[in-house]
């Protein structure tokens, strides 16, 4: 009689205007397929950009504020993103009025829908709706009809938002996990115990989950 492998848990810790939290997020899943090895997803909620005003900002132009990027070096950046998304079956579709948002309400809609048992399928809504469709995620209708995409109930969404009745909850968790140290994302969490930051590829990923899981053993 064989005994089922106890399941690894991860928190991922994550923004939706986050690239590589996408990428990493599906170099994770491709790793798991290979190996088999069972784990419980957790995404946890994090802004790169807590002070973005409602409208947002050009992301070129919020780029080379936060960190000094040329033109040049933001599309060359652009054009390794697009292809590393393109080898993991993710579009990105990059252009010259793309926008940077405030996600304080998206992690709220995502809260929401945790209670439901559709975080994760939310989620991957959010970065299609923003990383493919560029869809404005600073509005308050646009987020509700996303949900409403994948079967959630539209006005009660759209409440969620109006009466912001999970903001406690969500700058909660995101102390949580700033007081854990973490200063930026991706950062995925197995087991509680082991931190690993940033995208780091499907082949490693693959020896993560394996040397954890002999751990777990």
């Amino acid at each position: 009689m064989t005994t089922t492998p106890n399941k690894l848990r991860i928190d991922i810790v994550s923004d939706v205007v986050c690239p590589w939290c996408i990428i990493g997020y599906r170099q994770l899943e491709r790793a798991h397929a290979e190996t088999a090895i069972p784990y419980e997803l957790h995404w946890q909620p994090f802004e790169l950009n807590p002070d973005m005003p409602a409208e947002g900002q050009n992301l070129r132009e919020h780029l080379a504020e936060k960190y000094g990027s040329t033109k040049e070096q933001s599309d060359a950046n652009r054009n390794h993103i697009t292809a590393v998304g393109a080898e993991l079956g993710f579009e990105f579709c990059f252009t010259d009025d793309m926008r940077m948002h405030n996600t304080f309400n998206v992690h709220q809609l995502l809260h929401w829908a945790d209670q439901q048992g559709r975080k994760q399928d939310l989620k991957q809504a959010f970065f299609t709706a923003h990383f493919t469709h560029r869809r404005n995620l600073s509005d308050d209708q646009v987020l509700a009809d996303i949900a409403a995409e994948i079967g959630l109930a539209r006005d009660e969404a759209l409440a969620v938002l109006q009466d912001q009745r999970f903001a406690n909850d969500v700058r909660a968790a995101e102390k949580f996990w700033i007081d854990a140290g973490i200063r930026g994302v991706p950062a995925v969490v197995f087991n509680r115990r082991h931190l690993v930051t940033g995208a780091q590829g499907t082949e490693n990923c693959k020896q993560i989950l394996t040397q954890i899981m002999q751990e777990n053993s």
